[in-house]
């Protein structure tokens, strides 16, 4: 459970943070944060199963991978929904 929870604030932060580096694709700060959210639980996730950990594991390791798989997850899912917006836009 608070691996999961750390995915999602994390998740949030990744997505924020990239909105805030790419202006023209932001979808607002909840924007942004929804889909930093639903990208940092698959990402945090999909991450600790790539390289063997426990998602939900308490250690230091865990904790710095799910994290860092939120943050990567948020960033690259806002991202990816700022282009198609964009692009939906023209």
């Amino acid at each position: 459970m608070v691996g999961q929870i750390i995915s999602l604030l994390s998740g949030a932060i990744g997505g924020n943070v990239a909105g805030s580096l790419m202006k023209g694709s932001s979808l607002g700060t909840i924007g942004n944060s929804i889909a930093g959210i639903a990208g940092g639980a698959l990402g945090g996730n999909a991450l600790m199963s790539m390289i063997g950990l426990s998602a939900g594991g308490m250690d230091l390791m865990g904790i710095l991978g799910t994290a860092g798989g939120g943050l990567a997850g948020g960033g690259v899912l806002m991202a990816i929904i700022g282009f198609i917006k964009n692009a939906m836009a023209k």
